[in-house]
């Protein structure tokens, strides 16, 4: 049966969070108030899952969902096509730098995380502590390993390019992965540490060669090939192709 268009409504902060109805299911809806928004824009959260709702600052709150909630045949075909999330709990497998790894809890064992390759039964995690914490310590330990091998690739390329990072910091931004200030800070998603390590290494290139150029000019296209030292366009392709399916992993 349809939804009825019934709208479900809270207020937080200077955001809302809200919820409409597809096929009688409460899809989240995270709403976005912006002073350049000039009508409602509705999209896909990949990362956090639900829906994005932007409008403008003065426009009804109650309005938009109606009007979100009138395509609800848009957002079903939408979702039909968004990767099922995969929580990174015991017996799930994620990619760690392009290979398959399984996340074995063990009952009694250390907390410690430990990366095991085995020829026969493939690369696992094994951890121990609470079960019921194994998902957001897993991440953690990817969001760690992350920061530390983009820091170590990002200054040793720069290093060998006469290029000089003031810093590296990761996050989990929905639509970029990786950023480079004016001021040499650069910032990558943590989640590139699951992408093969040649897809990782043209994206750090991408944002050194920003040291260099902050456009995207002909000039700066060469940079990064020269930084990289190979054509980038495959890694690009790589992320293009794959890259959304990678925030479907989450502690």
């Amino acid at each position: 049966m349809r939804a009825t268009g019934k709208i479900i409504l809270s207020t937080v902060n200077f955001e809302s969070d809200a919820a409409i109805l597809v096929d009688g299911v409460v899809v989240p809806v995270r709403v976005l108030r912006s002073a350049r928004a000039r009508s409602y824009r509705l999209t896909i959260d990949g990362a956090r899952g639900g829906l994005r709702l932007s409008l403008p600052v003065r426009a009804s709150l109650r309005k938009a969902l109606a009007w979100a909630q009138d395509h609800e045949g848009w957002v079903r075909a939408q979702m039909a096509k968004q990767p099922a999330i995969t929580p990174l709990a015991h017996g799930a497998v994620f990619p760690l730098e392009g290979r398959d790894v399984q996340i074995h809890w063990v009952e009694g064992a250390t907390r410690t995380i430990r990366l095991e390759s085995g020829r026969l039964e493939g690369d696992r995690l094994l951890l121990g502590g609470a079960a019921e914490a194994v998902g957001a310590r897993v991440q953690r330990w990817l969001v760690t390993r992350a920061k530390a091998v983009l820091e170590t690739e990002s200054h040793e390329l720069a290093r060998d390019h006469g290029l000089i990072v003031a810093s590296v910091g990761v996050g989990d931004p929905r639509s970029r992965w990786g950023s480079c200030a004016s001021s040499g800070a650069i910032r990558y998603s943590w989640r590139l540490i699951l992408c093969p390590p040649e897809v990782r290494r043209a994206t750090v290139a991408h944002e050194l060669a920003h040291l260099l150029h902050m456009n995207h000019s002909t000039a700066f296209h060469a940079a990064h090939r020269r930084i990289y030292g190979a054509d980038p366009r495959p890694a690009r392709e790589w992320l293009r192709i794959h890259g959304a399916g990678l925030h479907r992993y989450r502690g």
